[in-house]
């Protein structure tokens, strides 16, 4: 079936209808148009009856493309093919769109190597699926005092992470948090052998 499309059956045959505000054929309903060709000449301007006789002779449809002109302009064309090259384009764009994802990691201005070491495996991880990885300083009552620490928290994950990630928000503080974004350097995890960053 064509996407957009659905078949009702009536007496005498079946008739396509649309699901979409596209109309074809007799849905048509100014007395006159402006045709286009199949091969997108210009034809000139028809009453909708004769217009409606040229795209029959070629077993094809009148499509109005342009509702809103005066007159309205049609198309000669294979609307069922139309649609479903239409529906194939867009899932094409959808493919080819990948869909990115966004992470957060949360770390405290006064982190631990350990605990510094274990969620920058963890950003880098997130990396390397292709997904983009907000990072969060939270800060906790005087800590506020020394939004510094915070920034060289950020400053250190940023330049550890370099050859894998580029800054795309640089750090700024909201309310208590002080955030960044990441994003991951498309071909950097290419090679599987790639070692992964060093310890600063």
């Amino acid at each position: 079936m064509v996407p957009g499309l659905f078949v009702r059956v009536q007496e005498g045959g079946i008739e396509i209808a649309k699901s979409d505000d596209t109309r074809i054929n007799d849905e048509i309903r100014a007395p006159r148009v402006r045709l286009i060709g199949v091969d997108g000449s210009q034809l000139g301007l028809f009453d909708t009856r004769v217009a409606q006789r040229i795209a029959d002779d070629q077993n094809l449809d009148l499509v109005e493309i342009a509702p809103n002109a005066d007159p309205p302009v049609c198309k000669v064309m294979d609307y069922g093919k139309f649609k479903y090259q239409q529906a194939m384009k867009a899932k094409q764009a959808r493919k080819n769109q990948s869909k990115i994802e966004v992470k957060e990691m949360k770390f405290r201005p006064k982190i631990d190597v350990g605990d510094y070491e274990t969620k920058k495996g963890h950003v880098l991880r997130f990396l390397k699926k292709g997904a983009r990885v907000k990072i969060t300083i939270m800060f906790r009552g005087r800590e506020m005092a020394h939004p510094e620490q915070g920034l060289n928290v950020l400053e250190r994950l940023a330049e550890d992470l370099k050859p894998f990630a580029t800054v795309e928000s640089q750090p700024k503080l909201e309310g208590r948090n002080m955030l960044m974004l990441l994003a991951p350097i498309k071909g950097a995890f290419d090679n599987e052998g790639e070692s992964e960053p060093s310890d600063k």
